[in-house]
């Protein structure tokens, strides 16, 4: 039977509001109804409601935890009564790219995703009689939400929302970009270039893999700061000075085993790209324009037998990763607490997006709101 809800909804261009008509329909036979616990606001729900191609009225969020209510006939994945992070990135399983274990690689989401559908090409949300639409296939800027069920990844019971909340998107593509993507080596030197959710994690994917020096690499001096506590040996202020000579100097004369660019800057890729030793990988996590151009230096390319590859969702399986990740919390080995900015609620949503127009607010972590 059809749920009337609270959530936080993109109602034009850069307008959000919140309200508490928005009804929810049943699940269907692949699909879960879950009540959310906690939600995390990302940048890329700032770039969501300021995209001229976003359908609206859209219930928006994509980074979640709930706890499971209702599931369909068919669904596999999970039970009533299971806490699960939410994937925003469901896959089908079956084609080539799922077949070979690339989970990540998967384009079944894609389609639905952009039209703010679920994955039927349908939607289970309407205000006042009218379609209302899914953002990023789970809608977590709600009191409850139905999602794909490859979408639900159970995780222990004692994990709090708010921390398993932030698994879903920003932590687990910096873990994996560091674990999964880049397979960094115990022993190796790192440089990750940019600190925000996703770069801060890549520094504790890293510390985890072994890494035995890790270069935090940003603008801003603050986030430097915090990137020791995450596990950073070394930190440099990118804003000037040549970067490529300064990570070579801390690293023996020949530059890192491995750089993680997460700032979707070209440039900036490039410069991770130089910082590198022979036999080096760069991963690029961040977006770059799709106008961009990445120049690299061309002189003895074949010599250097360098790896560049980009990285979707850090190579994360959700199924396998998410619960890992819940699971190195527990054990007091991942630090999910910290990257916690400030607990709000959902009225109070506009705070975050405020935050990220402002140059000097703290971008490392997450503003979670609770239900």
């Amino acid at each position: 039977m059809p749920i009337t809800i609270k959530a936080a909804v993109m109602t034009g261009i850069g307008k959000i509001e919140v309200l508490d008509t928005v009804l929810l329909a049943d699940p269907t036979s692949t699909e879960v109804l879950v009540k959310i616990g906690a939600t995390a606001v990302c940048h890329s729900d700032l770039n969501t409601i300021m995209d001229e191609t976003s359908p609206v009225p859209q219930v928006l969020g994509h980074e979640g935890a709930g706890t499971v209510v209702a599931i369909g006939d068919n669904v596999t994945t999970c039970k009533v009564g299971d806490k699960v992070a939410l994937s925003w990135v469901p896959y089908c399983g079956t084609c080539a790219y799922c077949a070979s274990g690339k989970v990540h690689l998967c384009e079944a989401a894609f389609g639905p995703m952009f039209a703010g559908t679920l994955m039927d090409g349908t939607t289970r949300l309407s205000i006042d009689g009218q379609t209302a639409y899914h953002s990023s296939l789970i809608s977590t800027f709600a009191e409850y939400t139905v999602v794909p069920q490859m979408s639900c990844v159970p995780i222990p019971d004692d994990m709090p929302m708010a921390q398993a909340s932030m698994i879903g998107c920003g932590v687990a593509t910096g873990f994996g970009a560091a674990v999964r993507a880049a397979k960094v080596d115990p022993g190796s030197t790192v440089a990750v270039f940019g600190l925000g959710g996703v770069g801060i994690n890549a520094i504790q994917g890293a510390r985890l893999a072994g890494a035995r020096t890790i270069i935090a690499c940003d603008i801003k001096d603050k986030n430097l700061d915090e990137a020791r506590h995450f596990g950073a040996t070394h930190t440099l202020n990118t804003g000037a000075g040549d970067v490529p000579a300064a990570i070579k100097n801390l690293t023996d004369g020949l530059g890192v085993d491995f750089a993680i660019d997460c700032t979707g800057n070209t440039k900036v890729g490039s410069l991770a790209w130089q910082s590198t030793r022979k036999g080096a990988t760069t991963v690029v996590v961040g977006a770059y324009p799709a106008n961009g151009e990445l120049i690299l230096p061309s002189g003895g390319f074949h010599r250097m037998a360098k790896i560049l590859r980009g990285t979707f969702y850090g190579d994360v399986n959700p199924m396998r990763d998410f619960r890992l990740i819940a699971e190195l919390y527990l054990q007091g080995k991942y630090d999910l607490d910290s990257l916690v900015i400030d607990r709000i609620k959902l009225e109070d949503v506009h705070s975050a997006f405020d935050a990220f127009q402002d140059p000097n607010a703290n971008n490392v972590g997450r503003y979670v709101i609770e239900f």
